[in-house]
């Protein structure tokens, strides 16, 4: 939980219990508070099945041994496949949560489940400079990158249809890593096709990066917009972003939309300049976007929940929520119903929203306590949450 959103919530709280709202606050309870679905025997519809606006029960619970280390995406949904990051790395059916593979001691601690072109992406546990190939379905290695002895923990950052994209130090006569280069590696033969020295000081971790058609985009911690021709490696442009939150943006029909303190901003690929912006209250700031079925939708630290045109920035609408109600910073969308998963709050857990308006239905909430963050991923009508070492299938109702 943020300080900022602790003190405000104390304050909210001391100022009388009638500035509460309690109509979202009230679905954020713990588990064992909620309102818990009711069987049904309507044709169609399996045993749990809640009743409209009450949250759903677990369809399955697994442990897992994820180590709390990746960036974004320590869950990754592959057809009917559940990734989940961790030693051993493990792949669970999204419809039952039973084990489909399982692999120790295959990548690195921290490993994010990187998915290009049907292949996940995981830098080898030997640490031998390799990047490493397996198939989603079987865990079997079908791919190994050659990079040499030269490169030094090299961390996969994206990956298309024709390369895997990694930073990674270069080792000198001493064997230090004084320079840092961008490379792609040709997701065929393994090899470098390209690679391009960073600028000085820069670091291999704290990157996030998309790829769309011939362009490569990422951010890092000296909070720069970069851009990159795919086939050449050559810079387009670089941006200073200022204040951000340097962790998820997006790249949506040639814009990339990202989180700039108080600001979204929407930068144009082909030349970096902004095309639009707009702003949360005073002393708020934006967390992570998504653009979901042509929508964008973004939290902000003030726990109010947006919608917008992502070509023009036009908003939708905005439910300015409760701070009893903690904020998503991941989301997932199945049909009509919004999904989001907080960080940092007990309370928090997987929100389920109306698309149409930003309302809160329900909360699902383990009651573990836990102040780890949520993630969240979809696949079909199945949500899958993972929170601690608890991975958890719920039905996207």
């Amino acid at each position: 939980m943020r300080r900022s959103d602790v003190s405000r919530r104390q304050m909210m709280k001391l100022a009388g219990a009638g500035l509460v709202l309690l109509g979202a606050g009230t679905a954020a309870c713990g588990p064992e508070e909620d309102p818990v679905g009711k069987e049904t025997d309507k044709p169609g519809e399996a045993a749990g099945t809640p009743v409209p606006g009450s949250k759903p029960q677990p369809a399955w619970q697994q442990t897992s041994a994820y180590d709390g280390l990746a960036w974004i995406s320590a869950l990754a949904v592959v057809g009917n496949v559940v990734l989940v990051s961790g030693d051993p790395l493990k792949a669970l059916d999204i419809s039952t949560g039973k084990e489909i593979w399982s692999r120790a001691e295959v990548t690195v601690p921290g490993a994010n489940m990187l998915i290009g072109d049907g292949t996940l992406y995981l830098a080898s546990a030997r640490y031998d400079g390799n990047i490493v190939g397996l198939d989603p379905a079987t865990g079997k290695d079908t791919w190994r990158s050659r990079l040499g002895d030269q490169y030094s923990q090299p961390r996969p950052i994206a990956a298309d249809a024709n390369h895997v994209y990694v930073v990674a130090g270069i080792l000198d006569k001493e064997f230090r890593t004084p320079e840092n280069v961008i490379a792609a590696i040709d997701s065929t033969s393994g090899k470098v096709v390209w690679r391009e020295k960073r600028d000085h000081g820069t670091e291999e971790n704290g990157i996030t990066a998309r790829v769309i058609g011939n362009r490569l985009v990422y951010t890092d911690f000296r909070e720069n917009l970069t851009v990159r021709d795919t086939a050449t490696g050559r810079q387009v442009w670089t941006k200073k972003i200022g204040r951000s939150n340097n962790r998820g943006f997006v790249v949506h029909d040639g814009l990339a939309i990202l989180a700039n303190g108080q600001q979204m901003r929407a930068h144009d690929l082909a030349d970096g300049k902004e095309r639009w912006s707009f702003a949360t209250e005073e002393f708020s700031r934006f967390n992570d976007p998504a653009v979901l079925d042509g929508v964008l939708y973004v939290s902000d630290s003030a726990h109010g929940l947006w919608a917008a045109d992502p070509a023009t920035g036009k908003r939708h609408w905005h439910d300015k929520g409760s701070l009893d109600v903690a904020a998503p910073w991941q989301f997932a969308k199945v049909g009509d119903v919004l999904y989001g998963a907080t960080e940092f709050d007990e309370h928090g857990g997987i929100h389920s929203y109306d698309a149409g308006s930003g309302k809160l239905r329900w909360t699902y909430n383990d009651g573990s306590g836990d102040l780890q963050r949520w993630y969240l991923a979809a696949g079909g009508k199945q949500l899958v949450a993972l929170h601690a070492k608890k991975v958890t299938g719920l039905p996207a109702v």
